[in-house]
């Protein structure tokens, strides 16, 4: 059985372009979000690892680590940034972590566990590893996507979704479709209407089970 949302990931070490860490000790009281791809040198993969450079900023400002994951190894990764830099015109400053051993990928269910890289494998022989996954100070996962070979991941959604997990751990609230920084939130069906409008003060009851208010500060 892979990982399922609210378990903790494994601790596992592993080898990046950057030494040696520890994925607990990476996280630290961070968040961060694990993306992973099926091989170095690859199109796709380098517009989005890109995309993610340019972000740096974005990152930072919510407390969150980024880690990507590759099953090439350490001389690609450094080689490959390169490529990445030049296409988003930023430096890729986080780490990569070369998974030539599957270890990463089989602990978070992109693999099956007997899957092996054969020589000369091609993308397609490691096509599900194209995922994101977004885990908590508290080392569990909250979050994760998988994406096909043909379509580029939408870095501003994993912004969107990171916004509203930090929103709703933060604040005991819920968020609605679509939702965005600074929109109104859902007050949860276990808070009831005395304990909102002490919590909340003002908010909208659109059905029994769906009240929304506005986020002070």
């Amino acid at each position: 059985m892979g990982l399922r949302i609210n378990d903790t990931i494994p601790d596992l070490t592993v080898e990046t372009d950057q030494g040696t860490l520890s994925l607990h000790e990476f996280v630290g009281d961070n968040w961060m979000v694990l993306f992973s791809h099926p091989k170095d040198f690859t199109p796709v993969c380098t517009t989005e690892f890109g995309a993610v450079a340019k972000l740096a900023d974005e990152w930072e400002k919510r407390g969150t680590k980024v880690l990507g994951v590759s099953v090439d190894g350490v001389e690609d990764h450094k080689k490959w940034k390169g490529d990445i830099e030049k296409v988003g015109g930023a430096k890729a400053g986080f780490p990569i972590i070369a998974d030539e051993g599957l270890e990463v990928s089989k602990a978070f269910d992109m693999l099956p566990a007997e899957a092996y890289m054969p020589d000369g494998r091609t993308p397609n022989d490691s096509a599900t590893v194209r995922s994101v996954f977004i885990i908590g100070p508290d080392k569990k996962l909250k979050l994760s996507m998988t994406y096909p070979m043909t379509v580029g991941r939408n870095f501003a959604e994993v912004l969107r979704a990171l916004d509203g997990l930090q929103t709703s751990t933060g604040k005991g609230v819920a968020t609605p479709a679509n939702w965005n920084v600074g929109d109104d939130v859902i007050i949860p069906t276990s808070v009831s209407d005395e304990d909102a409008k002490a919590k909340f003060g003002e908010f909208t009851t659109v059905l029994p089970y769906l009240r929304t208010t506005k986020l002070s500060g």
